[in-house]
């Protein structure tokens, strides 16, 4: 089967380091309550299939660093997650490698765009991108998961960048919304106004502390045709939104109180699948442990370097992603271990309390939950690219990169 016409809506969105959080509090809670909800927690969660690995593992033990992939699913079988008058394609519209290392001080998620064109692997055969009534040689990255599901993806992400994958978890619109909903709901900083015609026309009103409960969450990183439409604006909002969920589920209070840590545990793990070596409370619990002592600040976000390809409308590749030459740079870093250079964290979104969008390097002292005094995108470089000139204008072309997306500099 092949992957055919123009660009799609999406969404991405990690639990990763949410899920982290939250089995933390189980293990360190006591008493027959929580060995009773282990084995309901248990009955929720669901085994996918394990990985054929493509590559072997570099470093082994204990302490060795950990690759965990997250998916989103694009699927709207629950109630009010027809947000976008789309059908869905029971793809993998989200894709975060998310990097562990080995001292289990540091851990940064690389998004993967959907629409990047890759090299095919044996469980994509046959699903080469076609458009135009063209078929290219490659496949476009999230026709892995239609085609073998969520072990087909780390297969495709092992062969194509040579990096072992320990373990992955999907996830479904209605556990976001159920997530978020036992947070509480989420706040976030909106510039100026966002308005999307092609999501039920959701409009979205500037604020410093906006507070969206799961629906409105879900409209949130729905958002796609504002401001440029680009599919890495909505990736970059989509991680501002992550990171501010993780701080809020680790923030003091929100679930060390019985009812949020039930709901908000039903809802995630009746809503994942995981890898076969992660699908038991137990063996979550064993990860959480590991990342306990990972500050939120030193939790990263950043997008694989990438660029549309700059071809005529006619022809097949117009409208797709690649993936740039400088993506071995990052690989390679992932690979050994290493933590992100300066260039590469450009632009990188923290989990540690901010979210915010600016590079990690920039020594600006403005309150990070200031909407941009910048009222419509700017002509900027292309987003995600994870480049940076290291001029003295890199913070200004940040601020301007953050309004472009919609975000708060």
């Amino acid at each position: 089967m092949s992957q055919t016409g123009p660009m799609a809506p999406h969404h991405r969105r990690t639990v990763f380091t949410v899920i982290a959080c939250t089995l933390l509090v189980l293990a360190l809670a006591t008493g027959t309550f929580v060995a009773v909800f282990y084995q309901h927690l248990d009955a929720n969660l669901h085994a996918g299939q394990a990985i054929k690995h493509e590559v072997h593992k570099k470093q082994k033990g204990p302490k060795a660093p950990l690759n965990i992939l997250v998916m989103g699913l694009d699927n709207r079988d629950c109630a009010g997650c027809d947000v976008d008058s789309e059908s869905g394609a029971d793809g993998s519209d989200t894709t975060i490698l998310v990097h562990i290392s080995a001292d289990r001080k540091t851990a940064y998620g690389i998004s993967i765009p959907r629409d990047a064109l890759v090299k095919p692997v044996a469980c994509t055969a046959g699903h080469h991108y076609t458009s135009r009534g063209v078929t290219t040689d490659l496949v476009q990255w999230n026709a892995a998961f239609t085609a073998g599901g969520a072990d087909c993806t780390a297969e495709q992400l092992e062969k194509n960048f040579g990096i072992y994958v320990d373990g992955y978890i999907t996830v479904n619109f209605g556990g976001f919304k159920g997530m978020v909903t036992a947070l509480g709901g989420v706040n976030v900083c909106i510039p100026f106004e966002l308005s999307d015609p092609n999501v039920a026309h959701i409009t979205f009103e500037p604020g410093k502390s906006v507070h969206l409960n799961g629906p409105r969450a879900l409209q949130y990183v729905r958002l796609r045709h504002v401001l440029d439409g680009s599919d890495i604006g909505r990736m970059k909002r989509q991680q501002y939104f992550i990171s501010q969920m993780i701080d809020k589920a680790d923030s003091a209070g929100t679930l060390t109180r019985p009812d949020k840590l039930v709901k908000f545990a039903n809802a995630l793990t009746g809503s994942i699948t995981t890898s076969p070596n992660l699908a038991s409370v137990k063996q979550l619990v064993k990860l959480a442990k590991q990342v306990k002592g990972i500050d939120l600040t030193n939790i990263r976000f950043i997008t694989v370097p990438n660029a549309v390809y700059d071809v005529p409308t006619t022809d097949p590749y117009y409208g797709r992603v690649k993936i740039l030459p400088a993506a071995k740079k990052l690989w390679k870093r992932v690979s050994n271990d290493k933590p992100l250079t300066k260039s590469l964290a450009a632009g990188a979104i923290s989990a540690g309390g901010s979210g915010s969008a600016t590079p990690s390097n920039s020594t600006s002292s403005s309150p990070s939950g200031t909407p941009s005094s910048t009222s419509s995108p700017s002509a900027t470089t292309s987003a995600g690219s994870g480049s940076s000139s290291g001029s003295s204008s890199a913070p200004t072309r940040e601020i301007a990169d953050a309004a472009q997306y919609g975000l708060c500099s």
